[in-house]
């Protein structure tokens, strides 16, 4: 008997080790166009081309700003949806362990103590106990590969729940870059408003002089004092743009907005022309292409597991107990009993429930394939739109600069010619308006650029920052060539005659 025991677990447990795995093997498929030799927003410009040296991690320090430094670190201690993605990103992994905990045998124990008696007429009879104790064995045999299969799937969704966190990790980066780039704009938009309301409240003055004197009318002072108060407004409209802006981040960091307080300070002047690399790359790179690929990986899996469904479940159990009227003579050869030996168990007829299930995990699959897909490509559209932003901004705000100057030298000309009693106090107006638009505009260029510059980085998937350059220092342009516009000095409101 011993020995038939010996040989079906020896038999089992070599059909457990080497049988087969049911269902297709994984291959990733490529994407539904391969990778071009670069980007089209890229071509004819030679950017240097990355190392495996570039740190991925830190990326925002590309803008040489301390105070961002330190509150991108914040993101990563504190942000809650990273701890969320985190606590998910455990629970994949512990989801694996707990489905290949079948591989192994499921060892159980029992016990009991009962004590019973009969009376009657008041009369208390003499009551008997019994003891008894056991252990059970369970092992499912995985021949057809489901419990394997099951792991697969597990382990590939990890893999993705991996690259949600990194993806998660990089937005709330992204969102913060941007919020903090908003409020510094802010605060230089609130410096040109308080500027501008000052020169205005002068300019007012001016032309209340001019009314004392008669030599203008009071219409001229009412449409000076209006554009002095509406200017006024924007200052002071401006005031909850950039307290938003410092509550999201607070936000972002872990903290209610009342522990985040950010002093005012200039924007950054340098602008980083982001090196794109290879569209090849991208697909490594991306975060989201990555956990869509383990998507897949998961789904392709799962049709084995469904697969599996069609073959019958072998399992070994075994059983042991003791029972005994006397504690202490329980656990003796005369009072065991025990069994054991293999379990198969399958369906014939299920009104096709298997096939439809192995069908639609093979439409899943399919499903995660056009996914995979279309996150490649916008991810490339990705990439193209801010490629183009960062170009076609650069220029843009080489002309918008002019434009703030042509606008400048406008108003002043207009003032000169209304002292001189030459044009209307509307032609000054005119000037007036359209210069502190043009240097709105202006702001409003640089925060494009310096936000085009942040999305293009997240949209390479991370930064490429050599880790063996100066701080803020960033690989760009080609050999010989700038890497973007050059900066000029922006233009100095020293035309006032007061």
């Amino acid at each position: 008997m011993k020995r038939a025991v010996v040989l079906i677990l020896a038999g089992l447990m070599s059909a457990g080790l080497s049988g087969c795995t049911v269902g297709p093997d994984y291959a990733r498929p490529p994407p539904l166009t391969p990778p071009t030799g670069e980007f089209k927003e890229t071509m004819g410009f030679r950017p240097a081309q990355p190392r495996d040296t570039y740190d991925r991690g830190a990326w925002w320090v590309i803008y040489g700003d301390a105070d961002l430094d330190q509150l991108a670190l914040q993101v990563e201690i504190n942000n809650q949806t990273l701890a969320a993605a985190e606590a998910a990103y455990r629970q994949a992994r512990a989801l694996i362990r707990q489905s290949a905990s079948p591989l192994y045998p499921t060892i159980g124990y029992t016990g009991s103590s009962t004590q019973s008696g009969t009376g009657a007429n008041g009369i208390q009879r003499a009551s008997t106990g019994q003891f008894a104790a056991g252990a059970t064995l369970g092992w499912e045999i995985d021949l057809w590969g489901r419990i394997r299969r099951t792991i697969e799937s597990d382990s590939a969704a990890a893999q993705a729940s991996a690259a949600d966190l990194a993806a998660a990790r990089l937005s709330a980066q992204s969102a913060l870059v941007t919020n903090y780039f908003s409020l510094r704009i802010s605060d230089e938009r609130r410096k040109l408003l308080e500027e501008s309301v000052a020169n205005y409240a002068r300019s007012m003055q001016i032309v209340q002089n001019q009314v004392n004197a008669g030599i203008v009318s009071r219409v001229d002072l009412v449409q000076a004092q209006t554009l002095y108060e509406q200017t006024r407004s924007q200052l002071v409209a401006e005031g909850i743009a950039r307290a938003q802006f410092e509550h999201a981040m607070a936000a972002l960091v872990g903290r209610q907005p009342a522990e985040v307080s950010i002093a005012p300070a200039p924007v950054t002047d340098a602008v980083p022309i982001v090196d794109a690399g290879v569209p090849s790359a991208l697909l490594e790179r991306r975060p989201d292409i990555a956990a869509a690929e383990r998507q897949m990986a998961a789904a392709n899996a799962q049709i084995g597991v469904a697969t599996a469904a069609f073959f019958p479940d072998i399992s070994l159990g075994a059983s042991t107990s003791f029972t005994n009227l006397l504690l202490g003579q329980l656990f003796t050869l005369a009072n065991a009993t025990w069994s054991v030996g293999p379990q198969l168990a399958g369906t014939l007829i299920d009104g096709g429930a298997r096939g439809a299930q192995v069908e639609s995990a093979r439409a899943n699959y399919d499903r995660t394939v056009a996914l995979y897909r279309q996150t490649v490509l916008t991810a490339f559209q990705q990439v193209e739109d801010q490629l183009a932003r960062q170009r076609i901004l650069a220029e843009q705000e080489q002309v918008q600069r002019a434009a703030v100057a042509a606008a400048r030298e406008g108003e002043r000309l207009a003032f000169n010619q209304y002292r001189a009693g030459t044009v209307p106090y509307t032609t000054v107006l005119q000037t007036q308006t359209a210069a502190l638009s043009a240097e709105q505009g202006l702001l409003n260029v640089r925060l494009d650029r310096l936000t085009a510059s942040a999305q293009l980085v997240v949209a390479l998937g991370g930064g490429w920052r050599s880790v063996d350059l100066p701080r803020g220092a960033f690989v760009v342009g080609s050999n010989s060539q700038p890497a973007g516009p050059p900066q000029t000095t922006p233009v100095k409101r020293s035309w006032w005659p007061f």
